[in-house]
């Protein structure tokens, strides 16, 4: 008698599930994106959100919670509950690079989340002043062991501080970082000669590469990029399987059904493959991939292990 009480309980609770799925999604889907309005990752995600909300039946809203370096909105979602209408933005800089750069986190990457997709990556540069002698990635190590080369980024721990320091760990080039509040403002600095170099996405430096106000020393994705084809990559330019990106993604909370998740998948990767968002995610310096969460996810652990390496050699530390 209680076997039978038992199965049939477990057959409603499969029922249950299975009627949740169907009704998926039953009012408007958050999109938090744990920065403010205006970045890169805030205009990636309302890229998509209106399109995906139209292919879902219900609007996709999105949410900014900025704070502590993408920490605060993210610890929100991390604690939402998972029925998939509560998503993260997710940024590699928040989701593999801070887990070990802060002493303290409020959430774990690979217990509190479960991959959706990745949207895309967005390109990294790596640009000079043009009275920087090197007209080459080569050239520019040749000379950074030689004396020492200031370069600029979004700040502290980001991804394309990481980079500079992967290039200086890898190459032994001695690059200085200086850490700014935003990429943009170390562009701007390049431009005005306050500081030779800086690393930061193609989106913040195309058109002064296009004009001649910088010179492009190379990019460290895994092709060309496809607004600045004629600048090399890293690994065209003498260091192979040196490819760095900063990617945005999608991540639900842990324990939002398989059925749930399978469905944002397909619909994120057919928005991504619309003709209108694809132009939108090349102004913005963004190659729109839409994997599967099983590639997404592997990504991220891999992604852990190797910032790992870097930030502890590089002594990086944040409170």
């Amino acid at each position: 008698m209680r076997r039978s009480v038992m199965l049939a309980a477990s057959f409603a609770l499969v029922a249950a599930r299975g009627a949740f799925a169907q009704e998926f999604p039953s009012r408007p889907v958050r999109l938090v994106v744990p920065f403010a309005a205006g970045g890169v990752t805030d205009t990636s995600a309302r890229a998509v959100a209106d399109r995906l909300g139209a292919r879902l039946g219900q609007p996709v809203v999105v949410e900014n919670r900025p704070g502590a370096s993408g920490n605060i909105g993210t610890e929100q979602v991390a604690k939402s509950a998972p029925d998939g209408h509560t998503l993260l933005l997710g940024f590699d800089g928040t989701m593999v690079i801070n887990p070990h750069v802060f002493a303290k986190i409020p959430f774990d990457t690979l217990r509190d989340f479960a991959a959706v997709t990745k949207l895309g990556d967005a390109t990294l540069i790596l640009v000079a002043h043009p009275s920087v002698p090197a007209n080459s990635l080569q050239e520019l190590i040749a000379q950074a062991k030689a004396r020492p080369f200031a370069f600029g980024t979004s700040g502290t721990g980001g991804t394309p501080h990481l980079a500079g320091e992967m290039l200086a760990q890898r190459t032994g080039a001695q690059l200085t970082h200086i850490p700014y509040k935003g990429g943009g403002q170390a562009v701007i600095d390049v431009l005005g000669g306050q500081i030779p170099l800086a690393f930061t996405a193609v989106a913040s430096s195309q058109q002064f590469v296009k004009s001649g106000k910088l010179k492009a020393i190379g990019v460290s994705s895994a092709r060309r990029s496809s607004s600045l084809p004629d600048v090399p990559t890293f690994a065209e330019s003498g260091l192979p399987g040196f490819v760095v990106d900063s990617w945005v993604g999608v991540l639900a909370p842990a324990g939002t059904a398989q059925s749930v998740i399978g469905r944002l998948q397909r619909e994120i990767a057919a928005v991504l493959a619309e003709p209108a968002v694809k132009e939108r995610y090349s102004v913005l310096g963004i190659e729109p991939v839409g994997n599967t969460p099983e590639q997404f996810a592997a990504q991220i652990r891999e992604d852990l292990a190797r910032w790992e390496k870097v930030v502890k050699q590089a002594g990086i530390k944040l409170e």
